[in-house]
């Protein structure tokens, strides 16, 4: 019951990480969606790599240079996770996100500023990035199990 009781008053705080890699991601002058809240940071991978067309996959490049420079795993929401119509063209959503999830109770906060400071080493890159093409699309899931290129 004790246990029950923490997590039910843990669920109610607010996630104190995502609003400190928010703030931190923002002094660095990484593009993110706000209001910060929620399980996670969404940074706008558009205005970050704005010379990229989505047809080079701005938010699957920064995702994978993320992962490149710090080894954090994050998830591109963008034209890849949209798919394609039953015309074989790709949907072109609004937004190119990138999503840093922070589960609770699992990161410090020096985890918080490895991810913050692995942004802001790619945003100062962010002018040499050339995109994805996609190398191999499976006809279900294409988001977990594409492959992709650098350009």
């Amino acid at each position: 019951m004790e246990a029950i009781a923490v997590g039910i008053e843990e669920s109610l705080d607010d996630n104190h990480q995502v609003e400190y890699l928010g703030q931190k991601m923002m002094s660095y002058y990484i593009p993110i969606v706000r209001p910060i809240g929620g399980h996670g940071i969404f940074v706008d991978a558009k205005a970050f790599l704005p010379h990229l067309t989505q047809d080079q996959f701005p938010a699957q490049t920064l995702a994978a240079e993320i992962y490149l420079d710090s080894g954090v795993r994050t998830m591109e929401r963008g034209v890849v996770s949209a798919g394609r119509k039953s015309n074989g063209e790709n949907h072109y959503p609004k937004l190119e996100l990138v999503r840093f999830t922070s589960p609770r109770r699992v990161y410090t906060q020096a985890h918080m500023d490895v991810i913050a400071e692995s942004a802001s080493e790619v945003y100062e890159k962010r002018k040499s990035f050339k995109g994805l093409k996609m190398i191999y699309e499976p006809k279900y899931l294409r988001f977990f199990q594409a492959k992709f290129e650098k350009l």
